[in-house]
């Protein structure tokens, strides 16, 4: 197959994927979004002949629109666009979360400082202030205080751009010290890694150590049922355990990323996460491709009538 991979920077996860795709003998067409320009109609010459593309853009914006414009094209790009769009703001995701009943924290959203402070007042100290835009544990804030609080919402309200104007607040789960990234292909895990350290914030990309997770049914329902919410693909999807006690779930889904990295889970687990992820693109352009014939057997059909 050909494939196509949307990208403006190549890290150590871009190097494993293109690795693996050459290994087995397949074109890849590189395409970095910051060269191209994107037409509303017609495909920049990069795209001809690609059976799938596969969106590795850094960017949250250019990620979103680089695949809208996939779709435009008739290009089969994952994830979709939609998918991207759900998961790239916190509270869309939220939303999707809660929409299909997968247990999620505690969440409420306010537009002024006014009402976010109401929020945390409610919700008590500790709590999360988080930016419904971000990654890598960027700009959240554990706010453990009032006056915490107040210096805070003051700074995001003097920020300038309109989403600092969106006050996503969240409670603040008691996690035993580590949290679980769980890489999916539409709801299938294909490795889980745990992710501990003494920061509240326990992300690989915070200096987080990492070990291999074994997922007990529970959460492998989760994961499948966190993936189908925001509409499937290669995701990462993020779990805290919590002891049960306010839900029938020992889980909670705070999160669900999808332009997931995933070189940390590979050196921390005895899967080959490139291979599985190979496996599972190589079964998409297939998938796309038999859609296709069918496509084209049924327009053949009703000439032929």
């Amino acid at each position: 197959m050909n494939v196509g991979v949307l990208y403006s920077r190549i890290r150590t996860d871009e190097k494993l994927l293109l690795s693996e795709l050459r290994d087995r003998g397949h074109d890849v067409t590189k395409i970095d979004v910051r060269k191209q320009t994107f037409d509303l109609t017609e495909a920049p010459e990069a795209f001809d002949g690609l059976d799938l593309v596969v969106d590795r853009c850094m960017a949250t914006s250019r990620s979103l629109y680089a695949t809208k414009f996939c779709e435009q094209y008739g290009v089969p790009v994952v994830n979709s666009a939609a998918t991207a769009e759900t998961c790239a703001d916190k509270v869309e995701n939220s939303l999707a979360l809660a929409a299909a009943g997968v247990p999620t924290p505690t969440t409420k959203t306010a537009f002024t400082t006014d009402a976010a402070m109401e929020i945390i007042e409610e919700f008590g100290y500790p709590c999360v202030l988080k930016p419904v835009m971000g990654s890598w544990g960027r700009l959240m804030a554990k706010i453990d205080s009032k006056s915490a609080a107040e210096a805070i919402l003051e700074h995001k309200a003097t920020l300038g751009h309109y989403e600092h104007k969106v006050f996503y607040v969240q409670e603040f789960v008691e996690k035993p010290g580590r949290d679980v990234r769980v890489l999916a292909v539409d709801g299938e895990p294909v490795a889980a890694m745990a992710r501990s350290g003494d920061h509240w914030l326990t992300n690989a990309a915070k200096g987080a150590d990492t070990e291999p997770f074994e997922l007990d049914d529970e959460a492998k329902e989760l994961v499948e049922m966190a993936s189908d919410a925001v509409g499937g693909g290669l995701l990462g999807v993020d779990l805290m355990e919590t002891d049960g006690d306010q839900t029938d779930w020992n889980y909670t889904v705070h999160e669900v990323n999808h332009t997931v990295e995933f070189k940390a889970l590979n050196e921390a687990v005895d899967v080959d996460v490139p291979a599985k992820v190979v496996d599972w693109l190589e079964a998409k352009a297939d998938a796309y491709a038999t859609e296709d014939d069918a496509d084209a057997e049924e327009a053949v059909a009703e000439v032929s009538d």
